[in-house]
């Protein structure tokens, strides 16, 4: 049986079908991590998508499990050396979501450095009279803009700025010792953009140190993931004066695979004035998602088929 955890088109579940019997969760509320281990029991293939951790205890009460197929990039709630050993293969999607996941990154910039949710705010609340010399705010053109985290995301965001006008595109990749050091990009960027993967070296690479090497009033934008960034010191930050405003698609609570992470974003960042938020859009554009998971239904196959997943991040002796 192939378990798909969370709601995909008809379509996509039409063509897994072609590797076994499909149990779909038809909804697009999240199953909880009993129910996803319950129906996993019974399952050889899994399509698994953000809100899923696979880990040795889930791997113990799914025991028949041979290929997990991950709709996403950043697999890092996925153990795979755990998977390996019990001879499960793990693939993701490795390229569809960045594009549109650096169109978002600019799009945050220019809301934050524009004051978009603050105008909106104005319109709506019937307060707009006409034009009034009111929320000034800084734009791209011009701007010196820092990239943490130069792969595919970061590199598609530098592609993006070069139709604004910025005065300079810096970019630090701590994965890259011949990127510029964390420190300078920080002391000379308007717009940080923040578009690393987490890992032991990223967690908290903006943190209270980071946030005081700012240039005084920068913006910062998070795309990355949620607990690259201390949320905690981004409040102090911004309370503080030092920092100029926050834009953020991904929360540190998201980070499942983190056992001390926060459980929610923090009340007073949340209702910050100098914020703006959106809820893990990255990929959302409705072509993409489904082109994710036709992808990942393509891995699947590839394994029902007898050979390798074609996005396959590990290797193990097939058994279909």
């Amino acid at each position: 049986m192939i378990l798909v955890t969370h709601w995909v088109e008809p379509e996509v579940r039409a063509r897994l079908a072609a590797g076994g019997t499909v149990e779909a969760n038809a909804t697009r509320e999240t199953w909880p991590r009993a129910e996803v281990e319950r129906r996993a029991a019974r399952a050889s293939a899994m399509m698994a998508f953000m809100p899923d951790v696979v880990d040795e205890a889930f791997l113990v009460a799914a025991p028949g499990l041979r290929m997990i197929a991950c709709a996403l990039k950043g697999f890092d709630n996925f153990d795979v050396a755990a998977c390996t050993r019990r001879g499960v293969w793990v693939s993701i999607v490795p390229d569809l979501l960045t594009e549109p996941t650096a169109e978002l990154a600019v799009g945050l910039a220019i809301g934050l450095g524009r004051n978009v949710r603050e105008g909106d705010a104005l319109v709506r609340g019937g307060g707009f009279a006409g034009w009034r010399p009111v929320l000034y705010g800084a734009g791209l053109s011009g701007a010196t803009v820092g990239l943490v985290g130069h792969g595919a995301v970061g590199r598609a965001v530098e592609r993006r700025l070069g139709g604004f006008g910025c005065a300079a595109v810096l970019h630090h990749d701590p994965a890259s010792a011949q990127s510029l050091p964390l420190a300078a990009l920080l002391a000379r960027s308007d717009f940080v953009l923040c578009c690393a993967p987490l890992g032991p070296a990223t967690r908290h690479l903006i943190g209270a140190a980071a946030l005081a090497a700012l240039k005084p009033a920068a913006l910062l934008v998070n795309v990355g993931r949620g607990s690259v960034v201390d949320e905690r010191a981004v409040l102090a930050a911004l309370d503080a004066g030092r920092l100029g405003g926050y834009a953020a698609d991904v929360f540190e609570f998201e980070d499942w695979v983190l056992r001390d992470r926060p459980r929610d974003i923090l009340p007073a960042l949340r209702r910050h004035p100098r914020t703006l938020w959106t809820p893990h859009l990255g990929s959302a554009v409705a072509s993409v998602r489904r082109a994710i998971a036709e992808r990942s239904a393509d891995n699947i196959l590839d394994w029902s088929a007898g050979h390798a997943p074609r996005d396959a991040v590990n290797e193990v002796p097939h058994a279909a």
